[in-house]
């Protein structure tokens, strides 16, 4: 079996561990919160971490109402400017914890006095060390260049983060739902298998999704591209239907994260707007009348809310990318050219 896979399906157990690790964190940090006028949340990452803080974004947002605004690095290590993050909780999210980049805005964030905090699987990374609170994934040592448990871990701290920091008693109670839902998804495995076949010699694609699911079709295209070396692009359904949809012909293959919930009328639209472009549907999601739309369908659990579905839509994702890339006869653990740690600055 490929690491990739053994790590796919270590994830329920790793999102309860993460989250028991870093109560006690999350709680101290909110007082922090608390006592300081936090006027907007400032996020640096890179690749799947910035896929996760993009989902951090919306949750926050919609949560607390506080803007996010996703750093671009290269203003501090490239151009030499300054922030201004004073009033800012700024957060850096690296797997390993060595993104150089990364490090630089949190260490830009201490010296203004603003609030830091490092997401991370490693409890001695640099940017452990640099930021005031760490966040500590506890995913386990993850050998698959393809990051997977990592990624819902990351994604699971943040929401969690902004539960607590609401005072959402609720929300809380429908994010200990996760690992569970997690679970009952990979029971997908073996249709996933199996329909995978399909799009073994598919050579490009488009990812669609829109609100808190937006950021989970960016993961599906990296995952696609990175494990089986696929054109795969990633848009919002909203921007989709601007100058993208010229890219459209037939048989067009389109994977389209459609679950129940606020974005679902958007989603329905392009789907009929796609199905009668000739396009190939692949349809991730949880209502029938969707399902039934697809070219190729994959039922996720019932999650009740865009807060949790896109756990479900993640892990389906991962599923699929290593199948494929297994069908394709390559090796998803590692991709050509791609290292585990990848350090910019």
């Amino acid at each position: 079996m490929v690491k990739m896979w053994e790590e796919i399906c270590e994830q329920p157990a790793a999102l309860k561990r993460c989250l028991e690790t870093n109560r006690e964190v999350i709680n101290m940090l909110v007082e922090a919160l608390d006592s300081h006028d936090i006027s907007s949340v400032v996020i640096a990452a890179r690749g799947t971490s910035d896929h996760a803080g993009i989902y951090g974004k919306y949750v926050i947002e919609s949560t607390l109402g506080i803007p996010v605004a996703l750093a671009a690095p290269s203003v501090v290590t490239v151009y030499g400017k300054s922030l201004k993050l004073k009033n800012s909780l700024v957060i850096g999210i690296s797997q390993s914890g060595k993104a150089a980049d990364v490090l630089e805005i949190i260490r830009e964030g201490n010296k203004q006095g603003a609030i830091t905090v490092a997401i991370t699987n490693f409890n001695d990374s640099p940017l452990a060390n640099e930021a005031s609170y760490h966040l500590y994934t506890d995913a386990g040592l993850e050998k698959s260049v393809a990051a997977t448990k990592t990624f819902t871990t990351q994604m699971y701290l943040l929401a969690n983060l902004a539960a607590v920091w609401a005072k959402d008693a609720d929300m809380q109670q429908q994010l200990s739902k996760v690992p569970d839902l997690v679970s009952k998804t990979l029971e997908l495995s073996d249709v996933i298998k199996e329909k995978v076949q399909r799009y073994r010699y598919m050579n490009e694609c488009f990812v669609l999704a829109r609100g808190m699911n937006y950021s989970i079709a960016m993961e599906t295209a990296l995952k696609i591209q990175e494990t089986c070396y696929i054109r795969a692009r990633a848009y919002a359904v909203s921007d989709f239907h601007h100058g993208p949809f010229a890219m459209i012909d037939k048989d067009m293959p389109v994977i389209l994260l459609a679950p129940e919930g606020p974005s679902l009328k958007d989603n329905e639209e392009m789907i009929h707007k796609l199905k009668d472009a000739g396009a190939e549907l692949v349809i991730f999601s949880d209502k029938d009348e969707i399902l039934e739309l697809g070219t190729t369908s994959f039922r996720i659990p019932k999650a009740g809310s865009d807060l949790l579905s896109p756990f479900c839509n993640a892990v389906v994702a991962q599923m699929f990318a290593c199948n494929l890339s297994l069908a394709r006869g390559l090796n998803p653990d590692s991709p050509r050219g791609l290292s585990k740690v990848t350090i910019t600055k």
